[in-house]
């Protein structure tokens, strides 16, 4: 047999088919199963957003209206069922939120899951019935935030707080992190970022998720090999760090002495550039609106720095790196609303986790509807093997 040559990192490359989502970066569009995603967080809840990649549907408002389809209070119902941790993930917590002399919240995330998914005894997919590996993906979604939360308040010295069955999404998030009432305002914001970012294509973390649950395994296990991917410094790990580069640049005039001296020492600007994306941003255009809106709060001032930041940064990579194309990403300027609703530098890349652990449950109940696990070939390149 003869091993194809495809382009480095499988760029371009379909190795799958998928009904969840689609990216079309010549266009500057993307959706959930057909709908615009970015109208879905314009106009939708989390909660309907999750309901939609998962099901395959957005549940309606008024369950009444449609006896064949659940509506949003049954699903978030069966969400809020699932929020409490065992006793087993309870007592490693501990432990795993002071581990390091650095607060590592996705390490956290990934020890506790694997235990959740040893104390609630889930089934390895293959084999599993659809009813089950959707109960499994629901039980992984729900808990996440749960955790996170819960290792951010115990890492400052703070007792977790219980999750609340009247709050959900951006809501709950914010309450089980700071442990007061949410900012209605806030929660907005960062409900829009929540929905926007649950699913955005064959991503290196979906991907693996897919690769994990080709092999047969379990909702949780695939869920964390994920999070092993998402927490590289390429992937998932970028909206604080592009925050920091529009703190360090500081003012509007100081823009172009920033971005020429990066472009000398050849180094990358934090929040521009992206994999697919040849025009605009949908997801950085929706969030600048975000941002725009939450400009009268205090320290709203680093919008008007971040517009600058964008706009000169922009001109400058278009002189500088012709034909690249380079703008705006989604950690630009989720790390303005994120900053602006009042979460910590720390539990931004969490707050990304939160919600793209719904489209990682998506991706494994599909992959799990098919009987071939991912084996590609690797090409050797190394010493001739001896007879």
């Amino acid at each position: 047999m003869t091993i194809d040559t495809v382009p480095a990192g499988l760029r371009g490359v379909a190795v799958s088919d998928t009904a969840i989502g689609d990216v079309r970066g010549d266009e500057g569009y993307y959706h959930y199963r057909g709908r615009s995603a970015v109208e879905i967080a314009r106009t939708r809840t989390f909660d309907d957003a999750a309901a939609l990649v998962l099901d395959g549907e957005l549940p309606d408002r008024d369950p009444g209206q449609h006896a064949d389809r659940a509506g949003r209070a049954h699903f978030r119902a069966e969400l809020a069922e699932r929020r409490e941790l065992p006793g087993a993930v309870h007592a490693i917590l501990p432990t795993l939120a002071a581990a390091g002399s650095e607060f590592a919240p996705l390490a956290g995330l990934r020890a506790a899951l694997a235990t959740l998914g040893a104390a609630d005894g889930l089934a390895p997919v293959w084999g599993s019935t659809p009813r089950a590996r959707r109960a499994d993906a629901l039980r992984v979604v729900a808990a996440t935030p749960t955790v996170l939360a819960a290792l951010h308040r115990l890492r400052h010295g703070l007792e977790p707080v219980a999750p609340r069955d009247d709050l959900h999404g951006a809501a709950s998030w914010l309450h089980l992190l700071t442990g007061a009432e949410p900012d209605p305002r806030a929660a907005a914001a960062v409900e829009h970022y929540l929905v926007a970012t649950i699913d955005h294509g064959f991503n290196a973390s979906t991907f693996t998720a897919r690769v994990a649950a080709s092999a047969g395994t379990d909702v949780a296990s695939a869920v964390v090999a994920a999070l092993g991917t998402f927490a590289g410094p390429l992937h998932g790990g970028a909206p604080d760090r592009a925050l920091e580069a529009v703190d360090e640049i500081g003012s509007p005039e100081r823009v172009d002495d920033y971005v020429l001296a990066k472009l000398a020492a050849g180094d990358r600007i934090m929040g521009f550039g992206h994999a697919v994306y040849r025009t605009a941003d949908p997801r950085a255009v929706l969030l600048r609106e975000v941002a725009r809106g939450l400009r009268d709060r205090p320290g709203g001032e680093i919008v008007t720095v971040a517009e600058t930041v964008q706009e000169r940064t922009e001109a400058l990579l278009a002189e500088h790196r012709p034909g690249r194309d380079l703008r705006a990403n989604v950690e630009f300027w989720a790390g303005v609303v994120m900053h602006l609703a009042g979460i910590p530098r720390e539990m931004f890349t969490p707050t990304f986790a939160v919600s793209r652990v719904v489209g990682w449950c998506a991706h494994v109940l599909e992959q799990a509807g098919t009987s071939t696990i991912i084996r590609p070939s690797a090409r050797y390149v190394g010493p001739t093997p001896s007879v």
